[in-house]
C-alpha cells in the first residue's frame, strides 16, 4: 500500500490547547505522523486520548496551538488564504462519529448529499447534479428514492453510509473516519469497514481512521499510532504492531482485545497500564524509531530494554 511513499499529510510536533478563563488544557502534546497516499493510517486509543481532536485539528475544526500540518506539503494550519481553505475542504472529508447528530433533520438526504456539490460548483446543471447524488447513495447501498427522505426516516447504520456518501461525492484525497462504526450494531459495523475498504481500492483514496479498537483496525490498517493522553507512545505498520508491541500502553490495549475462543479468554491475562511505571524525573522520553517504521515513545533505559524484547 505504501510502497510509492508519497506523503500526502504531515503532521509535525502538533499541540492543541483549549482555553477555558485562566485554565488550560493540552490535549494534544508534540504529534508527529505522516500519512502516505493510498493507505489506511489508524489513531488509536482510549476515550479522551486526544484522538478525534487530532483529526479535527487537521480539518481545521479545532485550532492549533503549536506544530504544522501539511498537505501536499502545504501548510494548512492556522490562518489561511481564501483559495487554500477551499481546497482544504474540498480535498479533506469527515465522516463523524454520531451519524444522528451530524446530518441536518429538516434537510432532504437529496440536498446533505449535495451540499458541497452547490458550494464547490462541481456540476455543470441540475441533470449532473442528481447522477452525482444518485451515484454517491448507489455506492454506499442506498437507493434513488431514499433522496426524497429525511435522516429521522433511517436507522444508524443508513444514516452512517450517508455521511460517507456525502463526504465521497466530493471525490476527496483524505477522508478523515471519526469513529464511524462506535454508534453502531455489530452486524453493521462491517459493511460500513467494507465499504470504507471498497473506496481506497476503487479511488486511491487515503484514509485517517479513529477507533479505540484495535481488532477493528487490525482488518483495515496499514500503519497505526497509539495514542495515550495526547501523545503518541508507539507506531509502527500493523502486523508488526500486534507482534512487536512495545510500549506497555500498547501491551495493554492489546490484552483488551477479546479472543474468539472462550477457554483462552477466561484464562488469559489482563495487562493493567499504569503511569507510576515510568521514571522520567533524569532521563527525559523522546519519540525513537528503533527499527525502520517502528517508533516508540522511551528514555535511554527503556529503549535498551525495548531493543532487548526485539533480538
Amino acid at each position: 500500500m505504501t510502497n510509492s511513499k508519497e506523503k500526502l499529510l504531515e503532521v509535525k510536533d502538533l499541540a492543541v490547547t483549549f482555553t477555558q478563563g485562566k485554565k488550560s488544557f493540552t490535549a494534544v502534546k508534540n504529534v508527529t505522523f505522516d500519512v502516505y497516499k493510498g493507505e489506511t493510517f489508524s489513531l488509536v486509543g482510549e476515550s479522551g486520548s486526544g484522538k478525534t481532536t487530532i483529526g479535527r485539528a487537521i480539518i481545521k475544526i479545532n485550532p492549533t496551538s503549536a506544530g504544522e500540518v501539511l498537505f501536499h506539503g502545504k501548510k494548512i494550519n492556522g490562518k489561511l488564504d481564501e483559495t487554500t481553505n477551499r481546497e482544504v475542504i474540498r480535498n479533506i472529508q469527515m465522516v463523524f462519529q454520531d451519524p444522528a447528530a451530524s446530518l441536518n433533520e429538516r434537510a432532504t438526504i437529496d440536498y446533505i448529499v449535495s451540499e458541497g456539490l452547490h458550494n464547490f460548483h462541481l456540476y455543470k446543471n441540475e441533470n449532473e447534479r442528481k447522477e452525482k447524488v444518485q451515484n454517491a447513495l448507489a455506492s454506499v447501498g442506498l437507493l434513488p428514492e431514499h433522496a426524497s427522505r429525511y435522516p429521522h426516516e433511517f436507522s444508524g447504520g443508513q444514516r452512517q453510509r450517508i455521511g460517507i456518501a456525502r463526504a465521497m461525492v466530493m471525490e476527496p484525497e483524505l477522508l478523515i473516519a471519526d469513529e464511524p462504526i462506535s454508534a453502531l450494531d455489530v452486524s453493521i459495523r462491517a459493511q460500513v469497514l467494507n465499504l470504507l475498504k471498497k473506496f481506497q481500492q476503487e479511488k486511491n483514496l487515503t484514509v485517517l481512521f479513529v477507533a479505540h479498537d484495535l481488532s477493528v483496525v487490525r482488518f483495515i490498517s496499514d500503519r497505526i499510532a497509539v495514542i495515550h493522553k495526547g501523545r503518541i507512545v508507539e507506531l509502527a505498520e500493523t502486523e508488526e504492531l500486534f507482534t512487536n508491541s512495545l510500549h506497555p500502553y500498547t501491551k495493554s490495549l492489546l490484552s483488551a482485545v477479546p479472543l474468539p475462543d472462550p477457554h483462552i479468554e477466561k484464562t488469559k491475562e489482563l495487562i493493567v497500564y499504569n503511569e507510576d511505571m515510568h521514571d522520567y524525573s533524569v532521563d527525559k522520553p523522546e519519540f525513537h524509531e528503533i527499527k525502520p517504521g517502528h517508533f516508540v515513545w522511551a528514555n535511554q533505559q527503556e529503549l535498551a530494554e525495548y531493543k532487548k524484547e526485539l533480538k
